[in-house]
Formats: C-alpha cells, sequence, structure tokens
C-alpha cells in the first residue's frame, strides 16, 4: 500500500481522545508567539522600477519612516542594486528589514543587463542560503536571511501598456520572487485612464504568460479580502511623508495647486491596500512563498545539476549517501580515465619528441658529413694553392739570383772596358 494512502488509512482508523483534565499543550501558539518575537523577523524587499519613479518615498511612506536615501541620476553607465538593512520595532514586535533597490535602471542602451543583474542578485541570496544549507556546521536559527520576499514592480503611469523592458524583466523575475505590481504616481492620471491602465496591465501579463504573486485565499480568516484586493492589482499608489492640514486632523498627502491628493485615502489611491496586503496581511505568506516555492525550486534545479536525485531509474528512492557515492566513483572513473589519456599523451609527446630528436640528429650529421668533405676539398685545394707558391717563389729566386749574376759579370766587363780605355789614352 502506498505511503500516502497508509496515511489516509490511519486517520480514518484514528479515534479522538479528549483528555480528562487540562494538560496544557494549548499554550503551544503562545510558546510560537514568544519565541518569533523574541527572536524577531526579518523581511526584504526588492524596488524595481525607473530613476526617479518614486521608489524610496512609497518605502518611507510604508514604514512611517525615513530611511537614508541618496539621490540617483539618469546617467548611470549600469545598473547597480542597492541593499540597505535597517532594524524597525513596532509594540514589542523587532523587524529587520532589507531594502534593495535597483539604481540606473532602463537608463542603459543594453537593456538585458538590466534585468540580468536582478535576477544574478536574487540567485546569489538563494545561493548563499543553500551554502549554508549544505554546510556541517549550521547557524540558520542565527543566519540573516536576505532572500528577497517581495518585490515591487513599479510601472510607469505614462503610455497605454506595458514596455517591452517591464515584460522582459518580470518573465525573467515570475520563478524566482514574489511579484507585485504597482502604478506609480498615479495622482498624475484620471480615473477612467488608470482603470483602463490596470485592465490593459493585467490583460498584458496574463496574455505573456507572466505569473505575479496572487493573495492566498485558503486561509478563512483572510480569503474573503484577500479575493477582494487580487482584483485591485496592480496597485495604484502615491507616496509622501509630507503632512498637510486637512480640517482638524494632519494627513501624509501630496498639495498641488489644485488641490490635495490624501496618500492614505482610499479613494484617491490604492496606497493603503498595498500596506495592508503587504505588511498586515500576507508579510508571513510571502516570506514563505519564498522559502516554499521560490528557493525550493532554485534548490531543486541546483541540487539536480550537481547530480543529486530522489528516485532511480526503476523509481526507487535514493538516499543522499546512495548519490554521494555513485558520484564519488563516477568521478573517481573520469578522473582515472582522464589519468588513462594523459598518460598516453605523454607517451605519444614522447615519442613524437624522440622521433623529431632523431631526425634532427641525423640532419646534423649530414650536415657534418658535408661540412667536413667540404672542409677537406679546401684544405686540399689551399695545399695545392700553397704548393704553387712555393714553386713560383722559388723560381722567382732562382730569377733573381740569376739577373744579378748577369748584373755584376755586365758591371765587372763595364769596368775592364773602362780601365782599357784609359790605359789606351
Amino acid at each position: 500500500m502506498p505511503s500516502s494512502a497508509l496515511c489516509r488509512q490511519m486517520e480514518k482508523n484514528a479515534r479522538p481522545l479528549a483528555p480528562s483534565d487540562h494538560v496544557g499543550f494549548d499554550s503551544l501558539p503562545d510558546q510560537l508567539v514568544n519565541k518569533s518575537t523574541s527572536q524577531g523577523f526579518c523581511f526584504n524587499i526588492l524596488c524595481i522600477g525607473e530613476t526617479g519613479i518614486g521608489k524610496s518615498t512609497l518605502m518611507d511612506t510604508l514604514f512611517n519612516t525615513n530611511f537614508e536615501n541618496s539621490e540617483s541620476s539618469h546617467f548611470e553607465p549600469q545598473l547597480k542594486l542597492r541593499a540597505q538593512t535597517y532594524d524597525l520595532q513596532e509594540s514589542s514586535v523587532r523587524l529587520k528589514l532589507t531594502v534593495v533597490s535597483t539604481v540606473g535602471f532602463g537608463d542603459q542602451m543594453n537593456k538585458q543587463e538590466s534585468y540580468q543583474h536582478i535576477v544574478d542578485y536574487i540567485n546569489t541570496q538563494f545561493e548563499s542560503h543553500l551554502q549554508e544549507e549544505l554546510k556541517i556546521k549550521r547557524s540558520l536559527h542565527n543566519y540573516h536571511d536576505s532572500r528577497v520576499h517581495a518585490c515591487l514592480y513599479f510601472i510607469a503611469p505614462s503610455g497605454h501598456s506595458l514596455k517591452s523592458l517591464d515584460l522582459v524583466t518580470m518573465k525573467n523575475l515570475d520563478s524566482k520572487v514574489n511579484i507585485i505590481p504597482v502604478i506609480a504616481k498615479a495622482d498624475t492620471i484620471s480615473k477612467s485612464e488608470l482603470h483602463k491602465l490596470k485592465i490593459k496591465i493585467m490583460s498584458e501579463l496574463v496574455s505573456n504568460g507572466i505569473q505575479v504573486y496572487q493573495f492566498p485565499v485558503d486561509d478563512e480568516t483572510v480569503a474573503k479580502i484577500n479575493a477582494n484586493m487580487n482584483g485591485h492589482l496592480p496597485f495604484a499608489v502615491v507616496g509622501s511623508t509630507d503632512e498637510v492640514n486637512m480640517g482638524n486632523k494632519t494627513v501624509k498627502a501630496r498639495q498641488y495647486p489644485w488641490g490635495v491628493v490624501q496618500v492614505e485615502n482610499e479613494t484617491h489611491c490604492d496606497f493603503v491596500k498595498l500596506r495592508e496586503m503587504l505588511i498586515s496581511v500576507n508579510m508571513e505568506d510571502l516570506r514563505e512563498q519564498t522559502h516554499t516555492r521560490h528557493y525550493e525550486l532554485y534548490r531543486r534545479c541546483k541540487l539536480e545539476e550537481m547530480g543529486f536525485k530522489d528516485m532511480d531509474s526503476e523509481s526507487k528512492p535514493v538516499s543522499v549517501q546512495q548519490t554521494y557515492e555513485l558520484k564519488r566513483q563516477e568521478f573517481l572513473a573520469e578522473l582515472q580515465k582522464r589519468e588513462e589519456e594523459m598518460k598516453q599523451n605523454f607517451v605519444q609527446r614522447v615519442k613524437e619528441k624522440e622521433a623529431e630528436l632523431k631526425e634532427a640528429e641525423r640532419e646534423l650529421h649530414v650536415r657534418y658529413e658535408q661540412l667536413k668533405q667540404l672542409h677537406t676539398e679546401e684544405t686540399s685545394e689551399l695545399e695545392e694553392k700553397r704548393r704553387m707558391l712555393e714553386e713560383e717563389m722559388s723560381f722567382f729566386s732562382k730569377r733573381k739570383a740569376a739577373a744579378e749574376l748577369l748584373n755584376s759579370q755586365s758591371l765587372n766587363n763595364k769596368k775592364d772596358k773602362d780601365r782599357k780605355n784609359a790605359g789606351f789614352w
């Protein structure tokens, strides 16, 4: 019998047993609340939108504080992701909030680099968490979870549809993060235009197969309000930390020459709906969806890339130890194979080198014989020229001696003749 069917049979046969007196395990929810409250919570928000669309202002308005934000220009050479962490406290609940903002989103000529940097950032946070889980000595209880729990995607109110960059970015992110689309600066368009824009945006998301975060309706306590809020997506928001006096009360609003737009007035914008859905009602579900859906998908794909799997080819369970041993044997076999290949390559190269050396030696020997023969011939020729030179020198010496003798005889004859002539006179 399959395990699931066995469990259902056991549940069917289970007999409820009520304690005769108070035991105390009904305090477990209180224990969990106290433990969670003492440890605190973390929540990470990724804000994607072009420069100047109001990301920082909306964050300040959402959490009713003034975060330290520096202004960005439209001339960034590439997209930068700036993550800032803040410790907030409301009543006795502590929250470690991380706001990740995209600086220079969509300002570059190459739009692909914009969303690719975001994808890489989210994958890096998943990888950090996975590496912490795979450690032998883990410390997940005090590990700072940097995974992105919610992505507020800011849509510019200018135009009648989504930009191609918006579609491509959300398509590459919908399996990695909970996307909540918001129309920024919603006070710049009329009510009728805003309604048409919402319908157009949701239609384009559906037609392009982009899955945005849907508020859960499986919990009866929040099913009704979440189902109602799903029909208001994308939220049209206005952010402002400026306070304006309206009658006998002070409200957060944006004041214009023609009137005042109240941030927390639901007839003016959807800011209250966004804050309630994001923080008050569904923050824990966003954290849970990040872990059970997006992170588990990344973890499964990563482990499958590493060769780990739950079932073998025969649909039998495979333990991590079995997979490790199998991979170890495959690695050792591959290592041995590569070692043999390297040995064969080494032997082949040694043989080729020996053949090259022998050929070079043969060529040197031939060259040596040629030079030796040439030297012998030149030596013989030189000796012949030397012999001929010596003969010429000997012949020249003889001719010189004969000439000197002849010259001497000629001088003597001349002297005798001169003496005879002198005696005659």
